[in-house]
């Protein structure tokens, strides 16, 4: 029986609290239109156009690609050479 009547009031908690909602949303609706038609997206979001995309040529590929190599090969090197410890006195 406790359980009914605290599905129940739940129940109707919720019903209440959508009913709040729906009218809180009618009145910023009106808002917005007394504001300025009520605009349904962001200005922000249309003003921003869309980036072409960027080639990039087959020498400046290999070029890349070769500085890449140089720097590993560099940290390869640099990394099998031992570090040598200093001498303690």
């Amino acid at each position: 029986m406790a359980t009914k009547l605290n599905n129940e009031l739940l129940n109707a908690a919720l019903i209440g609290f959508e009913k709040q909602r729906a009218d809180l949303g009618a009145r910023i609706a009106e808002l917005k239109q007394m504001l300025g038609g009520g605009a349904k997206e962001p200005a922000g979001k249309a003003a921003v156009p869309a980036r072409k995309r960027r080639r990039l040529s087959a020498a400046g590929r290999k070029a890349i690609s070769e500085a890449a190599k140089r720097r590993w090969a560099l940290k390869r090197t640099q990394a099998a050479k031992p570090q040598r410890a200093a001498k303690k006195a």
